[in-house]
């Protein structure tokens, strides 16, 4: 359930993050509430994934995955840049929250 809760805040965070994208700088009215709501969603499923699941891994997991698809839904929609480094970087991103899911090794 803790995953699913984590799941449903990255969801949240990258809607947040398009309707931001949208917004214009918070000039036009729908876009800015959504992503009020989006980010406003996020937290609190964040929030309730804390109960169950470390801070470290979950917010390793929500910020990590939400940087990587919004980085994707950028290229996809918004043709923003997708480079050499960008595709190094997101790896790595992903790396790390993989390793960070790894039972201890000692």
């Amino acid at each position: 359930m803790a995953y699913l809760l984590l799941g449903l805040a990255i969801v949240s965070e990258i809607i947040g993050s398009s309707m931001l994208k949208l917004s214009e700088g918070f000039t036009r009215l729908l876009p800015s509430v959504g992503s009020i709501v989006g980010y406003g969603a996020s937290f609190y499923f964040l929030s309730l994934t804390l109960r169950v699941l470390p801070i470290g891994l979950s917010y390793a997991i929500w910020a990590g995955t939400g940087t990587a698809l919004t980085a994707i839904i950028g290229f996809i929609f918004w043709k923003e840049s997708f480079s050499f480094q960008t595709l190094i970087g997101l790896t790595a991103i992903i790396i790390g929250v993989a390793i960070l899911n790894m039972p201890n090794w000692s």
